[in-house]
């Protein structure tokens, strides 16, 4: 059940992203071909395209925290036993946690603050572009307690937030970019 719920999520994902960069180039593209082709444009391409890149940015920030692709330095950690790595790992989580709580928090009273004002061509509710902030911050801390909970039960070997180059590319690809170093 659980593993349907996040397949779905992680589609659902990645449909969203895929959409709004979709419909970002769309809308700019087209638009730039009316003004230089027509001498004239879409009126609410450049309003919609802000929007759709801070959503593509967010959900872009989700996706990576689910593939652990967010930068981070992790020599200190790695070299540590596995009770210290444990403790990091803790700490970390937390520290993330907590300021997931802030991005959750400022984002709730701007969309608050929003919810009557209105984008200037489009009349659509600035809270919408504000809620992404909340959505945002929701999903991560899901993905960060679930990655806190499997640690600890075991499903992962390592306690980790960050993934190493060596294991984001698969090793046919490392194995022919060090024969072309050769």
């Amino acid at each position: 059940m659980i593993k349907k719920i996040s397949s779905f999520s992680h589609n659902l994902l990645n449909v969203a992203i895929a959409f709004s960069l979709a419909a970002m180039s769309i809308a700019v593209f087209g638009n730039v071909v009316l003004r230089y082709v027509f001498n004239s444009g879409i009126v609410w391409s450049e309003e919609m395209s802000r929007y759709f890149f801070v959503w593509m940015v967010f959900l872009g920030a989700i996706a990576a925290m689910k593939d652990k692709m967010h930068l981070g330095v992790d020599i200190l950690v790695k070299a540590l036993p596995t009770k210290g790595q444990k403790v990091f790992f803790l700490i970390s989580n937390g520290i993330v946690l907590y300021l997931l709580w802030l991005l959750l928090e400022g984002s709730w009273k701007m969309t608050i603050l929003n919810k009557n004002s209105t984008g200037p061509v489009t009349g659509m509710p600035l809270s919408y572009l504000f809620g992404i902030g909340i959505v945002t911050s929701i999903w991560m801390m899901i993905l960060i307690i679930s990655n806190i909970v499997e640690a600890f039960k075991g499903k992962s070997n390592e306690f980790v937030l960050v993934a190493s180059t060596e294991e984001a590319i698969p090793d046919s690809a490392t194995d022919e970019t060090k024969a072309q170093a050769k």
